[in-house]
């Protein structure tokens, strides 16, 4: 686990402009899968899952 290919969830909200509450609804769902830092247990999320949500966005 590379974490420079990780943001955290206020980075990933910010970037798809949606709220924290959202993106960990859409973990719940199944929608996202976040990955968790090895020392605080923090949710964090690849950059390229949210790049690809963000292209499948701009079509």
């Amino acid at each position: 686990m590379n974490i420079k290919d990780y943001i955290t969830i206020k980075e990933a909200a910010e970037l798809l402009g949606v709220d924290k509450t959202t993106l960990r609804r859409w973990d719940k769902a199944g929608k996202l899968k976040p990955f968790r830092h090895p020392i605080n247990s923090y949710r964090l999320y690849k950059k390229a899952d949210i790049d690809a949500i963000l292209k499948g966005i701009e079509k």
